[in-house]
């Protein structure tokens, strides 16, 4: 019921971006069969409990190498709609599989590639991880605390953000393309390309000559003292991020602080000076008295929560965004819609498990594929 619902997509097994860039299109609601390599004779199945990344599939275990198989993909190829593949640049040539013999049966066809490097560049073979990437952009290189190294956010940023994102980004605008026109496309979505846009934004405000090439020295990076984080008594972690001036003065208020005291807040001569002042502040009470004085006020506040209280906090709760069904936790569908009916995919299939029957059913449908939305 979902907005994508009636859109089939063929997966290429693969690892991080590859399989999250499935699950969104999942969790909207598409028809997604992933091809995996059949299991060794005698290897046992890996356990597919708690595999978040590859719900709302079927499995279809193929040796693409086998005359048959091969014939089997082509012809769930030749009914979808999108193609995801996250192999290095030529795999899938050397398959038989490349957008060229797929556009053949299927010209309409949306064949997305997801990579780090691209399909072209020096780097285009080499192998590599998130970390990779995004030190690259030189946004690995502005994260971390002044003098200290550079600290990466986990593989978030890279993988998920500037991977999958903008992969099904370019298959939503591909797909658009292809039904208002019957022609398909080669979406190339390379992490170094994601992260390099996500870096706009830094790149603007150093052209405005508003951010140095500096680590926590800007008011986004921990360097102004009204844009950072600060433990508490109890050794736990709040954020504060009143960049505002009415925000600011709200959180001057709430927390007891003469204002005047903060008059030149946005000279950067003055910040290490009120980082100071706001540590000694913040130390005076725990992360849950900071809470219960400032949540839900306008001094853009809230507590640094592990992952564990991140289930229990009211807000999290109010908005569902967990589902515990399946006897562990997993994100619910995002975003939301007001029509469409988005709801938790099915758990992460076995190997090979219910590929068979949805290929049957595909194969089965002799309708058209509506590749036109005007006459």
């Amino acid at each position: 019921m979902g907005p994508l619902t009636g859109v089939r997509v063929v997966e290429f097994a693969g690892i991080g971006p590859t399989p999250f860039g499935g699950m969104l299109l999942a969790d909207l609601g598409a028809d997604v069969i992933r091809i995996d390599r059949p299991l060794p004779e005698g290897k046992p199945a890996p356990d597919e409990f708690g595999n978040i990344l590859g719900r709302g599939r079927a499995s279809l275990a193929l040796n693409l190498k086998s005359p048959a198989d091969h014939a089997k993909a082509l012809a769930l190829i030749e009914k979808a709609d999108i193609l995801i593949e996250g192999f290095r640049p030529g795999v899938m040539e050397r398959l038989g599989l490349g957008p060229e013999a797929c556009h053949a049966v299927n010209p309409a066809l949306v064949y997305s590639r997801m990579t780090g490097w691209g399909q072209d560049g020096p780097l285009s073979h080499t192998a590599g991880h998130d970390m990779n990437y995004i030190a690259l952009s030189g946004a690995l290189w502005s994260m971390g605390e002044k003098d200290g190294r550079p600290l990466p956010p986990m593989n978030l940023l890279g993988d998920f953000g500037a991977g999958s994102t903008f992969l099904v980004i370019g298959i939503l605008a591909a797909l658009f393309n292809a039904r208002e026109t019957g022609k398909g496309d080669v979406v190339d979505a390379a992490i170094c390309d994601g992260i390099n846009t996500l870096m706009a934004f830094v790149r603007g405000m150093k052209a405005q000559n508003r951010w140095k090439f500096e680590r926590g020295v800007n008011r986004l990076d921990c360097g102004a003292p009204f844009y950072n984080v600060y433990e508490c008594a109890d050794g736990k972690w709040v954020t504060l991020a009143a960049l505002e001036p009415q925000f600011f003065a709200e959180f001057l208020d709430l927390a007891g602080l003469d204002k005047t005291d903060f008059e030149d807040r946005l000279d950067p001569t003055r910040w290490e000076d009120d980082k100071e002042a706001f540590k000694a502040l913040f130390l005076q009470k725990t992360r849950d008295e900071w809470s219960a004085l400032l949540e839900g006020t306008d001094a853009c506040f809230a507590p640094i929560l592990d992952p564990e209280e991140a289930l229990e906090h009211p807000h999290v709760r109010a908005r569902e965004q967990n589902d515990l069904s399946a006897g562990f936790v997993q994100p619910t569908p995002s975003p939301r819609f007001q029509n469409a009916k988005v709801t938790v995919p099915a758990p992460a299939p076995q190997i090979g498990e219910g590929g068979e029957e949805r290929m049957t059913r595909w194969l089965a449908d002799s309708q058209p594929k509506q590749m036109t939305r005007t006459a």
